[in-house]
């Protein structure tokens, strides 16, 4: 069965991608690597194309590019074939002695990070850098300005922005013009969406794809007690005989073709069930019933 498939800027990419923030930082003890390799490896078996990563993911400030390594060392080790598989990864958070944590989004510092990812990554060109938060030192359309500079040095082929309101959205669209934004990555679940509705309505009607993190509920146990917290998703679970994740995730989806949710997961196990929710047809009364719920 061929996996749904969404746009992504010049990319098509299955429907849900893969967090792998888990497997190298976490509320809880980060796997070992050989797990974490393993789950980038379900990911990818079950017909995932997208893995999403950052520079900031490591147990510790000293081990930056950690996620990147990682998820760099599972594709060159995996048996499949690595040409639709999609890499993003973001910049502009920095970590620092004593864990100290800061913003930077000029064009030295970016530059030195899409270097640092390139060989993270074993790449020679970023499929997708998000801008991570915004630095409030410099006007947020001169960061725009800088990854598009990164793009133009064929450094990057594609450029996101993540956790962003609307009016940053609009900045990037006008900076980098028609089609220049791929992608906003914001947090959204049934547990938080009242301040990320409006992004992720905007984005629809911009044609720019809107990838939700934590979409179960964050790696705090949210995704746990999402039939705890939820009635409305266990009773749709119950009812297909699914997972709550799975309706989750399949919820998430109904919202609109330009929305790819990217759980994370520190077992295959988890990310397997998750890829699971690309096959799972939701009614029109089960979506309308559940977004009264949530939304």
């Amino acid at each position: 069965m061929t996996t749904p498939q969404r746009r992504l800027g010049q990319f098509t990419v299955s429907a849900i991608g893969y967090g792998a923030m888990p497997v190298s930082m976490s509320d809880s003890p980060v796997p070992e690597r050989e797990q974490g390799i393993a789950t980038v490896h379900a990911a990818l078996d079950a017909g995932i194309t997208l893995i999403d990563t950052a520079d900031i993911y490591a147990p510790s400030w000293d081990a930056m590019g950690h996620n990147e390594a990682l998820v760099g060392e599972a594709l060159a080790g995996w048996s499949g074939d690595r040409e639709p598989i999609v890499i993003a990864t973001k910049a502009g958070i920095t970590r620092g002695a004593g864990e100290t944590w800061g913003r930077n989004a000029t064009l030295d510092y970016l530059r030195g990070r899409v270097e640092a990812s390139l060989r993270n990554l074993r790449v020679d060109t970023l499929d997708l850098l998000y801008l991570h938060r915004p630095d409030r030192s410099i006007l947020y359309s001169q960061a725009i300005e800088n990854l598009a500079v990164l793009k133009q040095e064929g450094l990057v082929a594609e450029i996101g922005v993540s956790n962003a309101n609307v009016e940053e959205i609009e900045i990037a669209v006008d900076v980098l013009g028609e089609s220049g934004l791929a992608a906003v990555q914001n947090e959204f679940s049934p547990r938080f969406n009242h301040t990320s509705k409006d992004e992720l309505e905007y984005c629809g009607k911009n044609r720019v794809a809107f990838l939700p993190w934590s979409p179960l509920g964050g790696t705090g146990g949210g995704a746990k007690r999402l039939g705890e917290r939820f009635p409305a998703i266990l009773s749709v679970a119950e009812a297909h005989g699914v997972s709550v994740q799975q309706v989750t995730l399949a919820w998430e989806l109904a919202l609109g073709s330009h929305v790819i949710p990217i759980p994370g997961a520190s077992r295959p196990e988890s990310i397997t069930d998750s890829a699971l929710a690309m096959s799972l047809a939701l009614s029109d009364d089960e979506v309308a019933a559940l977004s009264s719920a949530l939304l």
